[in-house]
């Protein structure tokens, strides 16, 4: 395989690790605000609104430039899989706009009103529904669900991404961003009360993760082939796996310890772990068995300059948001009542 067409697809599934780790803590963050509970309910949603709101557009910087890269890059792949799953990829769509749209009303509305609650309501649900269907469009591409004759779908517009399998990877893609949100919660936490009610909801929610994970690699013997053999019969299975052990068990050793700030780290690498082990286990197949990384690449020169272009960007951005998140990062003040995050200007 040609070295671009590598690097590109090491590439693509970068940005979709960096997008689970950190658009998928913002929709972590919209869970907990539906679940909110407790005489300290309100101090939990200022929290979660304040750490969310300097960052909710930009972290969606990864997954747009993935699907770039994909289009431009593997353009077949793209074709295919737009056609296969345009109708959850439709309603995902609408649950991010509608929980942006809602978390900015909310921001600007009386304090209190109903309308304001409305809006909370709003937010929360696509919270919850958004990375469903994530996760459900991942259990589609990783299944043989998706058929193509020649450059058409023959498989239908629902069953690929309905199946057992594919739920399975929705209700563990929601657990893990709920669980990545609650770890990165306490060390946002100004106060040690708040610390502790997102620090239990850490410990419960990543406990949970165990047996979503495992019902999802059951149902993929069926249900995902490719990824059932690629995550217990290659020579990287093992490695993986304890990678994923090592870092769960370490960062439930730095929560219960009440180390947050490396709590953090541990959690982001269970989580990297995890979505690289779906990413790596079906390669080289974009569309298991359709597509492989070569069969759906563009021309080597449009490969090349994607590269170029890619390099020039990560110079470019990377300092940009390392420096914003230096600059809206933890303070330690008591949280207030959401602000109205700032509306980008284009």
């Amino acid at each position: 395989m040609p070295i671009e067409t590598t690097a590109l697809g090491f590439a693509v599934a970068g940005t979709f690790v960096l997008y689970a780790l950190l658009g998928g803590a913002d929709f972590g963050g919209g869970v907990w605000d539906l679940l909110a509970r407790g005489p300290r309910k309100a101090e939990q949603r200022a929290l979660i609104a304040r750490a969310i709101g300097p960052v909710w557009e930009v972290n969606h910087v990864w997954l747009i430039v993935g699907l770039v890269l994909l289009f431009s890059g593997f353009p077949r792949a793209f074709a295919a899989l737009s056609v296969a799953l345009h109708v959850p990829l439709t309603l995902l769509v609408l649950g991010i706009v509608f929980r942006g749209t809602a978390f900015t009303f909310r921001a600007y509305d009386t304090r209190g009103d109903a309308v304001e609650r409305r809006w909370g309501v709003v937010f929360s649900v696509a919270s919850v529904v958004a990375p469903l269907l994530l996760g459900m469009c991942v259990g589609a591409v990783a299944s043989d669900a998706i058929r193509m004759q020649g450059h058409a779908v023959v498989s239908g517009f629902f069953a690929s991404w309905l199946s057992p399998f594919a739920l399975s990877v929705g209700v563990l893609t929601l657990g893990l961003f709920a669980f990545l949100a609650a770890v990165y919660l306490t060390h946002e936490a100004p106060t040690p009360e708040l610390a502790e009610d997102f620090r239990r909801r850490a410990l419960v929610t990543g406990g949970l993760l165990f047996p979503l994970a495992l019902a999802a690699l059951l149902l993929s013997r069926e249900g995902a082939p490719r990824v059932w053999t690629g995550l217990l019969q290659t020579p990287f299975a093992l490695a993986l796996h304890v990678g994923t052990a090592m870092a769960a068990l370490t960062a439930f050793a730095l929560l219960w310890t009440r180390r947050f700030r490396a709590a953090r780290v541990a959690a982001a690498t269970q989580g990297g772990l995890i979505v690289l082990g779906w990413a790596v286990s079906q390669a080289p197949y974009l569309v298991y068995p359709n597509l492989t990384l070569q069969s759906a690449a563009a021309q080597p020169v449009v490969q090349r300059l994607l590269l170029v272009a890619l390099g020039v960007g990560l110079v470019t951005v990377v300092p940009s948001l390392v420096l914003l998140f230096r600059v809206f990062g933890p303070r330690g003040q008591a949280p207030q009542a959401p602000q109205a995050p700032e509306v980008p200007t284009t």
